[in-house]
């Protein structure tokens, strides 16, 4: 078997299912890692993503995450999704999934560049909104993501906007409108976390805090169900 905490350790240069040549690590998580690859017949710069196959069984997990892409395929903030390819490691069969390489800066890494690793105000409500905005239309395909941190999502300035990009679905198996309030739940969260934490949270304004609720989920399921109710909440926001 392949062990997860040891990892694939592929190489620069390492050719997957002859097509595509191993650039970098790009990162891991508990299904799998993800690895920089170059398509041979076209020099096209691709994400693969390979799945440990314990944590992958009977490639029910890829096979989820592969239909969930195509079916929100239409969702800007989604990678897009190529195609299922595979490799034999120690003699088991590894699914890889080959989507778009999208460029640009984990929100983690961008936010520890900042002074005091935390945003001004208005920027931190902008980028909640154009990730609400994102996310808009996966919730109301009933769909969700399940595992929104700072470790998961993309970032690109455009002038005032955040150009959103969403990494590694969390395919769960409580309901889904469960899970679209967790993915409401935990996109506030950011918000918090983007301002500074607990040690600023007393300080921040009115707006603020009417947004993050305490970070009682009970209040913010109340205020915002989906993210549509965010970020129209958002938009309409009145400033003192």
């Amino acid at each position: 078997m392949v062990d997860p905490q040891a990892g694939f350790n592929l190489a620069p240069g390492r050719l997957l299912a002859n097509k595509y040549e191993v650039i970098e690590l790009l990162g891991g998580g508990w299904e799998g890692e993800v690895y920089l690859v170059r398509e041979q017949a076209t020099g096209i710069e691709r994400a693969a993503k390979l799945f440990y196959p314990e944590r992958n069984p009977k490639n029910s997990v890829a096979k989820a995450y592969a239909k969930k892409l195509f079916k929100l395929r239409h969702c800007d903030a989604l990678i897009q999704y190529v195609n299922q390819e595979a490799l034999s490691r120690r003699r088991i069969d590894v699914t890889i999934l080959i989507s778009e390489f999208v460029e640009g800066e984990v929100l983690n890494s961008f936010l520890a560049k900042r002074p005091g690793k935390r945003l001004p105000e208005f920027e931190a409500l902008r980028l909640l909104y154009d990730l609400a905005k994102g996310m808009e239309p996966i919730h109301r395909a009933r769909e969700y993501h399940g595992d929104l941190h700072g470790e998961n999502i993309i970032v690109n300035r455009r002038g005032l906007a955040f150009e959103i990009k969403l990494l590694d679905f969390y395919i769960r198996n409580s309901s889904k409108r469960d899970n679209i309030e967790d993915d409401v739940v935990d996109m506030i969260r950011l918000l918090y976390d983007l301002l500074g934490g607990q040690r600023f949270y007393s300080r921040q304004s009115d707006v603020v805090k009417s947004v993050c609720c305490g970070l009682k989920r009970t209040l913010i399921l109340k205020k915002f169900r989906h993210a549509g109710a965010l970020r129209q909440y958002l938009e309409e926001l009145h400033w003192s």
